[in-house]
């Protein structure tokens, strides 16, 4: 049912119903979250892979009849999720998570009047940028690295995908954020120009911005 609902809010769930198998896979995959019965946070065998993960800093939700303190002293970071489950309370602690473990913002966010843009050649919208990255609105969740260009101002960069959330239960469409990566230092300075003068969304006086070619 978890990761039925996952799918359905544009996640991409992995889902194990073998603790065997969820350890070999915690330790051979990256992800984002872990969701997982919390009888199994003090398997040895999780414990172990949750160790030798590649991706260590990924939170954790258990999921139990009771609040198990002994599930809570394995992970004291983890967040606990008593059965019988609400999705919307599910959505609420796997929203929480993603926003978390999140990483420091190193330059402001500004939100901008939405700029049409193509992600792989896919129409997309840009809902707010920074010097480092860009929040998306887009049909379908994009592969790991990709393209995006803005046609009217000639800027194209690659991004990496950090995370994606459909922004209501409702929503047809869902937002990714995306880092800048792998791209020159012409990219990055096209990129950054567009940012300092594109305007903020609703302020008054907006500036001419520059027109580039790709």
């Amino acid at each position: 049912m978890v990761a039925s609902w996952l799918s359905e809010n544009q996640l991409e769930p992995v889902h194990r119903t073998t603790l065997e198998a969820a350890a070999s896979d915690i330790q051979r995959r990256t992800f984002d979250l872990l969701i997982t019965d919390a009888t199994w946070a003090v398997s040895n065998a999780l414990q172990t892979a949750v160790r030798a993960r590649r991706s260590p800093a990924a939170p954790t939700i258990f999921i139990g009849d009771t609040k198990d303190p002994r599930a809570t002293a394995a992970s004291g970071q983890a967040m606990y999720l008593t059965r019988p489950i609400e999705l919307a309370v599910l959505s609420c602690f796997v929203s929480m998570a993603f926003m978390e473990s999140k990483p420091v913002r190193r330059s402001p966010r500004k939100t901008v009047q939405r700029f049409d843009a193509l992600v792989n050649d896919m129409p997309a919208s840009i809902v707010d940028v920074s010097a480092e990255g860009l929040r998306l609105e887009l049909a379908r969740v994009p592969p790991p690295y990709f393209a995006v260009r803005i046609p009217l101002l000639g800027v194209a960069v690659i991004a990496r995908r950090m995370w994606t959330m459909s922004p209501s239960k409702r929503a047809s469409t869902l937002w990714c954020g995306g880092a800048l990566s792998h791209n020159g230092a012409g990219s990055e300075e096209a990129w950054r120009s567009f940012v300092d003068t594109v305007p903020v969304a609703g302020k008054a006086g907006v500036r001419e911005m520059p027109r580039r070619t790709a």
